[in-house]
């Protein structure tokens, strides 16, 4: 009886342990959103859905594979791929560096530099392109040298669509990578500086590893973006078949001579976009959890 008495007693003077409550999911907060978001909401998906359902709707579908597959549609959409690839690489190459620079340098005059970094995203691209034309033109002040000197002419070639790509996709790069950078913070760099590795080494092991998600989130922003180009492109490249002549400017064209041909290569364009962004944005969204 005794032995029992002292039994109860411990189990009474023990703690109790109060099992851990059951970890929500992430969205399944338990709190409802209010009502009156849901109607504007609704409205702008509307805004951005329902054009595309116009486009399907006016779509002649009988005649989509012929125009699709004609000899100026494939040169369009080859031309787009290819010089939207090699923009996003030269993205990737110089812009990746600056949201370096703009996240952890610490200069005089950051602010106003990041200021001129993400003018693209605010200037209408056909003024881009002719800054790029008075540029870089024969009569430019980069471009008279490079005439006069080497025999160069960037103007209305296929290296000006790469440029204009550029010119209009690398804040998206930038902007990207710098949020990734800013949201990780310093510590971890300061941390292995501490321990003795030099600020390359620091840079390669640590701050390259933190900021992927962000440069790949940026790298298919500035890929789709590229894709879409029209206004600095005409301005600066032109439009000539297999040569400048880009999916968009295509579209631009055959609007005036066959509306059909239009609204097929816009489904294209359309098809093209939420490929990349559905199969490429989710993993980088993951990436960042």
């Amino acid at each position: 009886m005794a032995g029992r008495g002292r039994d109860r007693a411990a189990r009474l003077r023990a703690p109790v342990t109060r099992r851990a409550p059951r970890r929500s999911d992430d969205h399944d907060t338990g709190v409802g959103l209010p009502r009156l978001l849901w109607v504007p909401a609704a409205l702008a998906f509307a805004l951005i859905a329902l054009p595309v359902v116009g486009l399907a709707v006016r779509a002649d579908w009988p005649r989509l594979p012929e125009l699709l597959l004609s000899a100026s549609a494939l040169d369009a959409l080859r031309l787009s791929l290819l010089t939207a690839a090699i923009s996003t690489a030269l993205c990737i190459v110089f812009g990746g560096p600056l949201a370096v620079v703009l996240a952890r340098g610490r200069v005089r005059g950051l602010r106003l530099l990041r200021s001129v970094v993400l003018l693209p995203l605010v200037l209408p691209p056909v003024v881009g392109g002719l800054a790029l034309l008075f540029l870089l033109g024969r009569t430019g002040l980069v471009g008279r040298g490079l005439d006069t000197a080497f025999g160069i002419t960037v103007p209305f070639t296929t290296a000006a669509v790469v440029l204009a790509q550029t010119f209009v996709a690398l804040p998206f790069l930038v902007v990207s990578m710098e949020g990734a950078l800013r949201t990780a913070g310093r510590r971890y760099e300061a941390v292995a500086a501490t321990l003795g590795a030099a600020p390359w080494l620091a840079f390669r092991r640590v701050t390259v590893p933190l900021v992927l998600p962000g440069l790949a989130s940026g790298a298919v922003l500035a890929f789709a973006r590229c894709l879409g180009e029209f206004g600095a492109t005409i301005a600066f490249a032109g439009s000539l078949q297999g040569t400048t002549r880009t999916l968009p400017l295509l579209v631009y064209l055959e609007r005036e001579t066959d509306v059909d041909a239009a609204v097929a290569l816009s489904l294209l364009l359309v098809v093209v976009a939420v490929v990349v962004i559905a199969v490429a944005r989710p993993r980088t969204i993951e990436g960042v959890r």
